[in-house]
């Protein structure tokens, strides 16, 4: 069995030993090397044998690959594989150059099987001729006309190729295009200066539809997971309440929906409403993901019946089950409101405390003295029930701590706080803000005051409460 052509190796005839004389084409002459297998280096300029002995690299190898960068070229020498049944009746001329004027090199291969061989990794284009009888085929192309490139696309699905077709022949051509080839040409017609323009196109265009192959398909995986990230998000069952529910959500991630904050709220049968708000520490899509599970898992436990201390204990043993790290944990904010809508219970698991607004009064936060601990920090904690009287007519807000540690000031040097967030829901309540409105613009505020996008997942939620 023939050995493999060592790659890009520009062997001189005097070093091979099996150097023969080939016919000058197209009115230039020059040596050819030729392997076991009968496969033709075609002619070589001093340019060509010194980049071969240097690996293919030039003296100032740096300089080499950023120019090629800088003009969108490959990186070295550009590499034709010819595969043309008649490589002494080749139209080809020897003389291709690349746009910096280096001589493109040729390899040539008679049939497929020489092709696959010298088919490496550094080859950029395929000048494929149309005539050759696809693998196991008479060669008289009745079945397929384009079977032998159909064959080599498949060889091949990441090279330029360029489909060499008889003279006129423009139907054929253009049907090899249509299948795959970046570009047809006559056998006929060809000269150095057409060909190596056409390669160089071939190139470009190969990449040209590579890269916008690619952020097609990146598109599509970001709308893929954008719906997913989407129906991740909650929807309130609230349906047989007077509450008024909204929400606002912006993940600290960059072009992400989802962050490591999550929120829910549903009614039970018994009338009661069920409010919850949590933050996984980090906001990455590991984060997401346990906050997704966290909101699950709280949405089923308490439809199952389960409130206050029996409820967060058993979402510590989901995260302690389901979080990848042992120093991963969770802060949580639960509320239940009575079916009257007068009075609720709040649990916090290290959560900051929700803000409770009143006609007649001033906006202020809900007790948090006896606020347990986070989820997942002290195994067999415990997370006391606070009851809450809140009266005929009321807007609850639930919120992350994005919401609070945002910048403020000059310098930015400062922290909004609570404190801060306070007096400024207090400000916008004043100015007849209310439900989503208001948090669009406490959150828009929050940006403003941080100078721009807050790096924190931030979760706001609001329950209403009107005669």
């Amino acid at each position: 069995m023939p050995a493999p052509i060592p790659r890009q190796r520009a062997i001189p005839a005097a070093e091979s030993g099996q150097a023969q004389a080939a016919p000058a084409v197209g009115g230039h002459s020059g040596d050819t090397s030729r392997d076991t297998s009968g496969a033709v280096e075609a002619p070589r300029t001093q340019d060509t044998v010194d980049d071969a002995t240097a690996g293919g690299r030039t003296a100032d190898g740096t300089a080499e690959t950023a120019h090629r960068a800088a003009h969108g070229t490959p990186a070295g020498h550009l590499t034709l594989l010819m595969i043309e049944d008649d490589p002494g009746g080749s139209p080809v001329v020897p003389e291709l150059l690349d746009p910096t004027g280096k001589p493109i090199r040729v390899r040539t291969a008679r049939n497929l099987t020489e092709a696959e061989r010298l088919l490496t990794d550094d080859v950029h284009c395929i000048l494929l001729d149309l005539a050759l009888p696809a693998p196991g085929r008479a060669g008289d192309g009745t079945d397929d006309e384009l079977a032998v490139l159909r064959h080599v696309l498949r060889l091949a699905p990441h090279h330029a190729v360029l489909a060499l077709t008889a003279s006129g022949d423009t139907e054929r051509g253009a049907e090899a295009v249509r299948v795959g080839a970046q570009d047809y040409l006559f056998r006929d017609e060809l000269d150095g200066r057409l060909l190596s323009r056409a390669i160089r196109y071939a190139v470009e265009r190969k990449r040209s539809d590579r890269a916008e192959r690619k952020l097609t398909e990146s598109k599509l995986r970001a709308q893929e997971n954008a719906r997913l990230e989407r129906g991740l998000l909650p929807t309130p069952l609230l349906e047989g309440s007077p509450l008024r529910f909204a929400a606002r959500y912006r993940p600290g991630r960059s072009r992400a929906l989802l962050g490591g904050d999550f929120y829910d709220t549903v009614r039970t049968p018994d009338g009661t409403v069920h409010a919850m708000i949590g933050d996984v520490c980090g906001h990455g899509p590991d984060e997401a993901a346990l906050g997704v599970e966290l909101r699950i898992a709280w949405r089923a436990l308490t439809l199952a019946g389960l409130c206050g201390d029996q409820l967060l204990g058993t979402l510590q043993q989901v995260l302690e089950h389901e979080r990848s790290d042992d120093e991963i944990f969770a802060t949580l904010c639960t509320v239940d409101i009575a079916p009257d809508g007068r009075r609720a219970g709040l649990c916090l698991a290290g959560h900051p405390s929700p803000l409770l607004a009143r006609p007649g009064r001033p906006a202020e936060l809900l007790p948090y003295d006896n606020n347990g601990p986070a989820l997942g920090l002290l195994p067999g904690a415990r997370w006391p029930r606070m009851q809450v009287d809140l009266g005929p007519e009321w807007s609850l807000m639930l919120y992350t701590d994005g919401l609070i540690e945002g910048r403020v000031g000059e310098g930015r040097r400062e922290r909004l706080g609570q404190d801060g967030m306070v007096a400024m829901v207090r400000r916008q309540l004043a100015e007849g803000l209310r439900g989503e409105e208001l948090l669009r613009a406490a959150m828009n505020e929050v940006r403003d005051l941080n100078g721009g996008e807050l790096t924190d997942d931030v979760a706001v939620l609001m329950l209403d409460r009107a005669p």
